[in-house]
């Protein structure tokens, strides 16, 4: 891991890691997405410095940034639709060009219809999503227990319908492959001499350091109850390690870590720090957080981190796996945005909705990269976290609000797995499907998820 103690400028190296800067120890009909935020309304509410590292990175007007924003909410509200409908066919899903043209893969060509109807492309493939994650969590378990050398990353790719591996050499994923019981007719081996490390250096992106030395970034602001805090990677330090701001001033000590494995973290502050529902735009305006809703692959997606600000690019793969020499990590998503040491646990957004904490990468911002980031909605389920948030009157209400909740034992912040049941008001419902509650997904909002009994 790469450690470090100054905040003197580092010279950039080509490898992967987390970034931090030292102290890194069926039949239904495909319904829309649950409450996914309405495109223009969350456009709107798009900063001028987002759009201008659009801009910049993406090659887009800012018109076009603010289109292609739309776009992909409108087409994570289709996925979130179809993947309910189609069930064990559904065979991923991603956006390509700046139109952000949806397409959507089924095992079963008498789906294309109605993938179609929704207004997607459809793909028939071989392989269904949960069969490619299936073999991808084989890998994982195995790795796990051993990380494999020469192995430097693995992910479910949906627009090949294939598991990646990365290997310096075809025999070492050979090897990885064997011992996971994996079949190579699932698997595509790309060569790569990538040699990820982790870069680490109350909003989100803004700098903090760790026992006063090494440097970390703020992934996003969040509450346990009335407790204040952040997220930021499970690599920047463990249970126990004091935390001050960007301004030195005391400020909290990290509650829970888990690294490898995953690589999040939660840090409690105290009461001179008021978490905020705004990522750091470093000088071209804060970036409001109105949800946590999934990007589909393909989508653009920004960063800010203490080190290089703000940076952007796309979606790569979700469900992927890194091998740093501290270990592995699984479950992060990997895009082809650039990053460097001191950028760990930093922000990853799109539009509006915040989508994980910087875990590592490959390259810098002078030649360009890969950076993995760690889901955010995992790691608020994994230590019973609430998004700190805020929305218009017609957005879910901020969850620092005083509850309007009629009565009943539904709550915004609960992991409801399917088939559970809950009360709101005089009404009872029953989850259709596994998710974290969201402030406004209220059962009678969203019968996507939840059917009046």
């Amino acid at each position: 891991m790469l450690r470090r103690h100054t905040l003197a400028a580092c010279t950039a190296t080509v490898a992967v890691g987390a970034l931090a800067l030292a102290g890194l120890t069926g039949t239904a009909s495909a319904d829309p997405a649950p409450h996914a935020p309405t495109p223009a309304a969350d456009a709107a509410r798009l900063s001028p410095g987002l759009l201008k590292a659009m801009q910049r990175d993406l090659g887009l007007t800012a018109a076009e940034a603010r289109d292609r924003i739309g776009a992909e909410s409108r087409a994570a509200a289709v996925t979130a639709g179809l993947r309910y409908s189609l069930g064990e066919r559904f065979a991923g899903a991603r956006v390509s060009g700046d139109a952000a043209t949806l397409t959507v893969a089924t095992t079963d060509a008498a789906d294309a219809a109605r993938i179609a109807q929704a207004g997607a492309r459809a793909q028939v493939v071989d392989h269904s999503l949960a069969e490619l994650d299936t073999a991808k969590a084989a890998l994982d378990r195995v790795a796990l227990r051993t990380a494999p050398k020469g192995i430097p990353a693995w992910y479910v790719d949906v627009r090949a319908n294939r598991v990646v591996v990365q290997a310096a050499k075809a025999s070492a994923a050979d090897a990885f492959l064997a011992k996971a019981g994996v079949s190579p007719d699932l698997v595509t081996v790309a060569r790569s001499t990538e040699q990820p490390r982790t870069f680490t250096d109350l909003r989100g992106g803004d700098a903090y350091y760790m026992n006063g030395s090494g440097r970390c970034s703020i992934g996003f602001p969040v509450k346990r109850g009335t407790q204040g805090g952040f997220v930021s990677a499970g690599h920047c330090g463990t249970p126990g390690v004091s935390t001050s701001g960007y301004n030195q001033q005391a400020q909290g000590s990290f509650q829970d870590s888990t690294f490898p494995g995953r690589d999040y973290s939660w840090v409690a502050t105290n009461t001179n720090w008021t978490p905020r529902p705004l990522v750091n735009g470093y000088g071209n305006g804060d970036v409001t957080v109105t949800g946590s809703t999934e990007a589909v692959e393909g989508s653009s997606v920004c960063r800010s981190g203490s080190t290089t600000g703000w940076h952007c690019g796309t979606v790569q793969q979700r469900n992927s796996s890194v091998t740093y020499q501290e270990g592995t990590v699984s479950g992060v998503t990997r895009t082809n945005v650039c990053a460097e040491p001191g950028d760990s646990g930093g922000s990853f957004i799109s539009g509006s909705q915040a989508q994980g904490v910087t875990s590592g990468g490959t390259g810098n911002c002078s030649q360009g990269g890969v950076t993995y980031f760690q889901p955010l909605n995992p790691a608020l389920q994994a230590y019973g976290l609430t998004l700190v948030t805020s929305g218009t009157p017609t957005d879910p209400p901020d969850p620092t609000d005083p509850p309007t909740n009629p009565g009943g034992t539904w709550a915004a912040g609960t992991n409801y797995a399917a088939g559970a049941v809950v009360t709101y008001g005089s009404a009872s419902y029953r989850c259709l499907q596994g998710h974290l509650a969201q402030p406004g997904w209220t059962p009678p909002n969203v019968p996507a998820l939840w059917q009046a009994l």
